[in-house]
């Protein structure tokens, strides 16, 4: 009997020792998008615009890392369940710099950026636009003293954190209190309410600009842009805690050698793919 247990004690060892690794670098990995302009987080309202294709990308991780790649959409981490997760484990996170990173603390989970993908001309960056009705008399940051500004949530720095500044630093005082919406779409329309009873303004995505007349929210000229935010990164690649330090390496390695695809590329809506996160302020074709 006591040679039996020992056998299998023995092998119980073996296998936590030399076998458990394996399965870690076995087990699929997960995916989730979050990026407004992957085709199913947006509409096909504008041609050629918002329809990025992740299920290409999935394929092409597939076979670069030389194992199954579980993908998910969400536009909120909160909203993945276990019984999503093939592999157990949020693995990877593609999406705006700012959401990411605010919903993988809110998770629990630690991210490493891995890379930003360019968008069609090349550029890693979004800014915030401040907007008021296309009659409106202000034509400046300055001019919104005692307006009521619609602001975006805190995890979206463009309409945030990049607005906020913007405006102390043009001298208008903010109250306590911030009015916010969550989407672009809800504090445009929000302030076209308004009329002429309130003095109103919001803050939109760069990135959302064309959508907005694109899917008839809102009519062309019914805006009026009086200023721009800081540019902040866009949509940025990260591992979770979950990757090893060795996987995080092979999976950057695989996203830089997506600009050598072009026809993932254009399925991403992307001029050269992924930059690593140091030179992705904006590249250009050479």
């Amino acid at each position: 009997m006591r040679s039996l247990i020992g056998h299998a004690s023995f092998a119980t060892l073996f296998l936590a020792i030399f076998a458990a690794p394996l399965l870690a670098e076995d087990k699929p990995l997960t995916l989730v998008v979050m990026d407004p302009l992957a085709a199913p987080l947006s509409c096909p309202c504008v041609e050629g615009y918002a329809q990025r294709k992740y299920e290409a990308l999935e394929a092409f991780l597939e076979k670069e890392l030389g194992r199954s790649v579980n993908l998910l959409f969400t536009e909120s981490l909160e909203t993945i369940k276990d019984k999503d997760l093939a592999g157990g484990t949020i693995d990877l996170v593609i999406g705006k710099d700012s959401v990411a990173r605010y919903d993988a603390k809110q998770k629990g989970l630690t991210v490493t950026p891995l890379g930003r993908l360019t968008d069609k001309q090349g550029s890693t960056t979004q800014y915030g636009m401040i907007v008021v009705a296309k009659d409106d008399p202000a034509q400046k940051p300055g001019d919104l003293k005692d307006y009521e500004i619609f602001f975006g949530t805190v995890d979206a720095a463009e309409k945030h954190d990049a607005a906020i500044e913007l405006l102390k630093k043009e001298g208008v005082t903010l109250p306590k209190k911030l009015t916010t919406s969550q989407a672009c779409s809800d504090g445009a329309c929000k302030i076209l309410e308004l009329g002429r009873s309130t003095m109103g303004a919001a803050v939109i995505s760069s990135y959302a600009a064309p959508l907005l007349e694109g899917c008839g929210t809102i009519k062309k000229g019914d805006l009026r842009v009086i200023g721009k935010t800081k540019e902040v990164p866009f949509i940025t690649a990260f591992a979770t805690n979950n990757v090893s330090t060795n996987e995080q390496k092979q999976i950057e390695k695989a996203l830089m050698q997506v600009a050598t695809d072009q026809e993932l590329c254009q399925k991403l809506e992307s001029l050269v793919g992924f930059l690593p996160v140091e030179d992705s302020t904006s590249a250009k074709k050479k």
